[in-house]
């Protein structure tokens, strides 16, 4: 008897390692559709997030594939591209740097900072100028930075970045908002225009809509790190159980948040159930 329940056991420990191993080594693409009559044709935007130094083939190269494939009109980066800690002395941002120096010779990039690069950037005594030396090298490649910052394209679409201080990234609490707080940061919204939103934490789709967001863009969840049928995500990298927003798309008031359930993972380097998402994200006029 005791024989075949650890044969059992170890079959299933056998099984979550191997699923365990292929989320953390693969990605999917998704799509999602969003409907709009403030757009005057259809666009197509790729949205990567928290890719934190992760490679997918060398340089990224089955990345660069898949994103070329679907050639958008645009990509839309969610932050979290490297992980703001140094192994071995130093900060693994080499493969999202070359992933997005490839892409900019052929797609428009908009980036948006995670927590990470906030992290990089604030924390100046124990990382330097390394945020900036990274941001300019990458701005001459063409990559537009949007750090509470906004641009638009054809005339129609307004994409922002809003980069939230740390403090709203606590562990385990959520810190509330205040009303206004968004406003402050990147002036108010554009009511004739179609308003993209690239807000790494999606914690705050209620705040991103009453901003005036149609789309907001996030990552920072990683999909609730493990997944589970009918239930989603489990845990969050804030250590809040079964977390609300956890990948996907939701919609409020008709307005909608694109939840990328990133590529990498720090700290706790597990997916199950939850293999690493490219977003491709179709605007429709509607």
């Amino acid at each position: 008897m005791w024989i075949y329940i650890c044969i059992i056991l170890i079959l299933i420990f056998a099984f979550v390692v191997a699923v365990i191993y292929h989320d953390t080594h693969t990605f999917v693409v998704r799509n999602y559709e969003v409907p709009s009559d403030k757009v005057e044709r259809d666009y197509t935007f790729v949205l990567l997030s928290d890719l934190h130094g992760y490679e997918f083939g060398k340089d990224n190269v089955k990345l660069y594939e898949a994103v070329d494939e679907i050639s958008p009109d645009a990509i839309l980066v969610a932050g979290d591209m490297f992980t703001a800690e140094k192994i071995k002395g130093e900060i693994q941002y080499r493969p999202g740097f070359e992933l997005l120096s490839s892409l900019s010779s052929k797609y428009k990039i908009y980036y948006g900072n995670g927590n990470h690069e906030h992290k990089m950037k604030v924390f100046t005594k124990e990382y330097g100028n390394f945020y900036d030396r990274y941001r300019n090298k990458l701005t001459q490649k063409g990559i537009v930075f949007l750090e509470n910052d906004s641009v638009v394209i054809d005339d129609n679409i307004r994409i922002t970045g809003l980069d939230l201080g740390l403090e709203y990234f606590k562990k385990i609490t959520k810190k509330s908002m205040d009303k206004g707080y968004i406003n402050r940061l990147v002036g108010d919204s554009s009511k004739e225009k179609f308003n993209v939103l690239i807000a790494h934490n999606p914690q705050y789709f209620n705040e991103y809509t009453e901003w005036g967001a149609d789309l907001t863009v996030s990552g920072h969840v990683h999909g609730g790190i493990v997944r589970l049928p009918l239930i989603g995500g489990v845990i969050s990298p804030a250590i809040a159980l079964f977390p609300r927003f956890d990948g996907g798309k939701f919609e409020k008031e008709g307005n909608t948040m694109i939840l990328s359930r990133g590529l990498g993972t720090h700290t706790i380097h597990v997916r199950f159930y939850n293999p690493g998402e490219v977003c491709v994200i179709r605007i429709r006029k509607a």
